[in-house]
């Protein structure tokens, strides 16, 4: 009787583990595990650099480059939002985690290949030179480093100022007046404030369009633009370019490069 009695309890407690092992199997299930939540990413922009990103009047981000990666993260299966970020603190605010990727005119440079990855390159762009309407500056003067040049911190316009103008003696130091975003730079080349001021050329465009100014000049720098993302993050590096060469072979690419008028 006592065996039969041990054996009877030793059975209900067999079922009871097995019922419990079932029940937790079918109630660990969660949206993250099937895969119903689409990752967001947020991606840094300059917020006033036309056509690649810039805000509407709304304090929408809109733009070539934005487009671009709303295209992109609908194709790969991710969310996206956009956060403007100062130029000069972008990949600072990339390494830190507050952004997960700059996308926004970024040129590729040895310098910012030491902090981040890039992805392939998707656009080609030159540096520009602007000087008032009512001046006679020649390419020749910014060459020979006799202006007071307007440059965007944080660019490659200022970069190339440094290294060829400042760091070969060509030009002093303090004619290169530094600025935390390009329309501060036009507005002071309206004003002669500045002689000549150095940018990328189609947001250069933009910048003086409605201004006593024009371009005199490119710099055949051969810049290429690229996303900017962390070191760490291989695989939305890989994600992102798979969906950087879908775009380039799309016909979507040519219509975005018509609505911008790139």
């Amino acid at each position: 009787m006592e065996r039969k009695a041990l054996g009877a309890i030793c059975a209900c407690l067999l079922l009871l583990i097995v019922g419990i092992a079932g029940c937790t199997g079918t109630q660990t299930e969660t949206p993250a595990a099937t895969g119903s939540e689409k990752q967001t990413y947020i991606i840094g922009i300059d917020a006033e650099y036309p056509p690649y990103s810039y805000l509407d009047k709304d304090g929408n981000a809109i733009g070539f480059d934005v487009d671009s990666a709303k295209w992109i993260a609908e194709q790969q299966g991710f969310d996206v939002t956009f956060q403007p970020t100062a130029w000069d603190g972008i990949i600072p605010a990339l390494q830190a985690g507050k952004i997960d990727m700059v996308y926004s005119g970024m040129t590729i440079t040895k310098e910012r290949q030491e902090k981040v990855n890039f992805s392939i390159p998707y656009w080609k762009v030159n540096q520009s030179v602007a000087i008032h309407d009512d001046t006679s500056v020649t390419m020749d003067d910014f060459y020979a480093g006799t202006l007071i040049i307007g440059a965007q911190r944080g660019t490659t316009g200022q970069i190339w100022v440094e290294e060829n103008l400042i760091e070969t003696g060509k030009m002093p130091a303090e004619n290169l007046k530094l600025y935390d975003n390009f329309p501060l730079v036009a507005t002071d080349l309206q004003n002669k404030r500045i002689d000549a001021a150095i940018y990328d050329t189609p947001p250069m465009l933009d910048a003086i369009a409605d201004k006593p100014a024009h371009i005199i000049g490119e710099i055949d720098t051969g810049e290429e633009y690229g996303v900017a993302i962390r070191k760490s993050d291989v695989a939305l590096l890989n994600t992102m370019n798979e969906g950087l060469e879908k775009l380039m072979n799309d016909p979507y690419w040519d219509e975005l490069q018509d609505k911008w008028e790139m």
